[in-house]
Formats: C-alpha cells, structure tokens, sequence
C-alpha cells in the first residue's frame, strides 16, 4: 500500500542492518520517504548520504554521547524526524539461575536503556521543531509472556512497553503518537542464533525448536520480518491518527492480548 502522506517524511530507524530493521527501511523507502538507516553495523560515524532520500550511521544505541550526537548531526542538516521507529535488539538464552549477569545487563543496556536514550532525544527534537510526529517501538510479544531461558530478554520488553505508554502520555499534547509493536516468532538471524541456543541448553536440535515453534501459532507458519514491517507502516500512516499508547501484538494468534 502507498501513502502520499508519507513521501518526503523524514523516518530514522534504528537497528537497520538486519530483520525486521532492514524491512522497515526498505518499506519507507517504496513509500519515498526519507530514510536514516541507524545501527551499530554500520562505519560511517557521521551522517552520510548515500543515495537521495537515503543516510547511513553508526549508532551504538547503549551510549548516550551517540545518541547525543547524532541528534545534534540531524539538527544540523536539518533532518529532524517524523518518525522513529526502534527495533535495536538483542537477546540472550539461558536459565535465569545459571545465567550470566554480565549479558543481563547487556541486553537490558541495549534493548531498555536504548529505547529509552532513543526515544528522549529524538521525541525531544520533534517537540522542539514541529510539535508532531510518530515514535514506534519494536517491543515483542516477550514483554507480555515469560519465555524459558529468556529471563533478560523478557525482562528489557516489558520495560520497553513501560516507555511506550508512559511517552504516550508525555508527548500527546504535542501530537506526537507512540506506540509498539509486539512481534511473535519472526524468521530473522537472531531467531535462527536462538533456536541453535535454546535448544542446546533444553536437549533440542534447532529443527525441532522450528517445528515447535511453528505448532503454538494458530495460522501454522512463524512470521517474516515484513509482517513486522507492514504494521509499522500502518502506524506511521493516516490510518492510526487516534492511535497512542497501544502495544499491537504481529503474532499468528500466538497472544492475543
């Protein structure tokens, strides 16, 4: 589906190497909006443009000075976002009492504390300049269930779903809409890395975590990263405008609140 209303937008997405965040910056980009591909794969440490309508950038989403300098990078040239969409992640597997505290804290540094430095600063510059805009995050259907071997991950989205109705809130009176995302099980690398991880610790072979995995969804097939993509279109578009606060679940039915 095309917006008209979308072209030209300014869309920063955060996480943009791989999965879902390569969708959703080849998603913006057929809608012809301007896209700022951010993740910390990425070399150039300065805002560059690649093509028209298309910057790259490294960003290490867990330290503050980098999120401080890229939004001070974006005011500069101008480039302050319509949208923030945030699927930087990462996650960990195994049991909560052989676990590592060390990766606890990694994953929460990057998946929470990262929404949250991402979130102010950029929802900062929307309010500054424009008194509008959109912020989605990729949060997960994790941060409504518990999930074995999954104690960090689960723990950083349900924090993630914190943030997104508590910015709600905060930033209505500027019309500025924020919501999340909460995505089943999606074929991207780390849910490959995480079958070949949590069936080692649960005496599984990846193949019959795929099999399971694909038996608790009642539409019988585990997600791509465009349905992920396809529902942060629909909230970066016209269509969601009495929308803010809402934790949307891209699950095959797997959760369904």
């Amino acid at each position: 589906m095309y917006f008209p209303e979308l072209e030209g937008k300014i869309v920063l997405v955060i996480g943009a190497f791989q999965g879902i965040g390569q969708s959703v910056v080849e998603t913006f980009q057929k809608e012809d909006a301007t896209v700022i591909a951010c993740d910390i794969a990425f070399t150039e440490t300065k805002l560059t443009k690649l093509s028209a309508g298309f910057y790259k950038i490294h960003l290490d989403i867990a330290e503050e000075e980098e999120i401080v300098n890229l939004t001070q990078q974006l005011e500069e040239k101008h480039l302050i976002p319509d949208i923030l969409v945030n699927v930087a992640g990462i996650s960990t597997v195994d049991f909560l009492t052989e676990s590592n505290t060390k990766d606890f804290d990694k994953v929460l540094a990057v998946n929470t504390r990262g929404a949250y430095l991402s979130s102010k600063y950029v929802t900062a510059l929307m309010q500054r300049h424009q008194r509008t805009g959109r912020v989605i995050f990729v949060a997960s259907q994790a941060g409504k269930n518990g999930y074995k071997g999954m104690s960090g991950y689960v723990a950083s989205k349900h924090a993630v779903l914190g943030l997104c109705k508590t910015l709600a809130l905060e930033a209505a009176q500027d019309n500025i809409l924020v919501n999340a995302v909460c995505p089943g099980i999606i074929e991207t690398p780390m849910k490959h890395r995480e079958r070949e991880e949590g069936g080692a610790i649960r005496g599984m072979t990846a193949q019959e975590v795929l099999e399971e995995d694909q038996s608790q969804v009642p539409l019988g097939r585990t997600g791509s990263t465009q349905d992920v993509a396809n529902v942060i279109l629909f909230l970066a578009s016209p269509l969601s405008s009495y929308m803010t606060g809402q934790a949307i679940n891209v699950t095959g039915g797997m959760t369904m609140h």
